[in-house]
């Protein structure tokens, strides 16, 4: 072989080596039993569809369900930091509180908490998207409107996104809910993906432009 051939193989392997790797965009969820598909299938739970409906609109992200059952917002931020070094994600997805709430926990303590984690993410320029539910009325309704002050309050601003009812269009038919009363059900599953969609959409980068 000729040495101008052996010249252009290597050009040709030098521009392979060197071109740039595209990034993969990260979406890092870290959330409660909602979001870990307590009680049905992983791959059925939102967090799993919601990958799929990415890909199916042709968004480079995956998505990484950093959720555990039973999580409380101290827990949650007490696991954020070591996530979010272990991933970098471009976008954090916060769903924490309900826990908080069947405990009767102080709601001034969850919102503290919230805004720490949303500071964490915001430190390593992560977008933030907060995921907020209300509580069953048996709580009363000084308690309730307290806990739900703390998304609608959020979701006043500009520096994060705020879905203040994850479980809209769920949680005013039983139907939509396992035996438990607490947790969606499979088929329930496509309305939160949708209406977490409506707020992602928006911080979301096509093709990594």
């Amino acid at each position: 072989m000729s040495s101008g051939i052996h010249k252009i193989l290597f050009g040709l392997l030098w521009c392979l080596f060197t071109l740039p790797v595209m990034a993969e965009n990260t979406i890092l969820v870290i959330g409660d039993s909602l979001s870990a598909a307590y009680g049905i299938e992983p791959k059925q739970g939102w967090v799993a569809l919601l990958q799929e409906k990415l890909t199916k609109e042709k968004f480079d992200y995956r998505v990484i369900n950093a959720s555990v059952s039973g999580d409380t917002t101290s827990n949650g931020l007490a696991r954020l930091p070591a996530a979010l070094k272990k991933y970098q994600p471009d976008i954090t997805i916060i769903q924490l509180g309900a826990n908080d709430g069947l405990r009767g926990l102080d709601t001034a303590v969850i919102k503290k908490n919230l805004e720490q984690m949303i500071a964490l993410a915001k430190k390593e320029k992560s977008k933030v998207l907060v995921l907020g539910i209300r509580l069953p009325t048996n709580y009363g309704p000084q308690y309730t409107t307290q806990f739900e002050q703390i998304f609608t309050g959020l979701a006043k601003r500009k520096d994060i996104h705020v879905v203040s009812l994850l479980l809209k269009g769920i949680d005013e038919n039983i139907i939509h809910f396992q035996a438990d009363g607490l947790h969606p059900t499979a088929a329930a599953q496509p309305i939160i993906v949708a209406n977490v969609w409506f707020q992602l959409s928006g911080l979301l980068r096509k093709n990594n432009n």
